[in-house]
């Protein structure tokens, strides 16, 4: 998966087309990603020992990684593409050419 944890990301389809936010979790074996403030969903938590009373949260839902584009350093959205540079792998920005590893 072209996304990795901490990327800052472009959302490119969906209620939050246009926003840009940091990647906190990839989930490779679904193909998601929960980028922050992206995707709010409401959790109803049942009672317990922290919450008396229960509670209604706020989280991040996962989105499919093709509904998000990386942006490199100058805030470039791109694909991204994969090429050997001093015997590592490395990825870079297919738009810019810049390395974003």
């Amino acid at each position: 998966m072209f996304v990795k944890k901490g990327d800052k990301v472009r959302v490119i389809a969906g209620k939050d087309k246009g926003t840009e936010a940091v990647v906190l979790k990839a989930l490779p074996k679904v193909n998601k990603v929960i980028v922050e403030g992206v995707g709010m969903i409401k959790k109803h938590q049942k009672p317990n020992t922290e919450n008396p009373q229960g509670a209604i949260v706020e989280k991040e839902a996962p989105i499919h990684v093709s509904n998000v584009q990386v942006l490199d350093k100058n805030g470039v959205a791109g694909r991204v593409g994969y090429k050997v540079v001093d015997g590592k792998k490395v990825r870079y920005s297919k738009k810019s050419g810049e390395v974003l590893d």
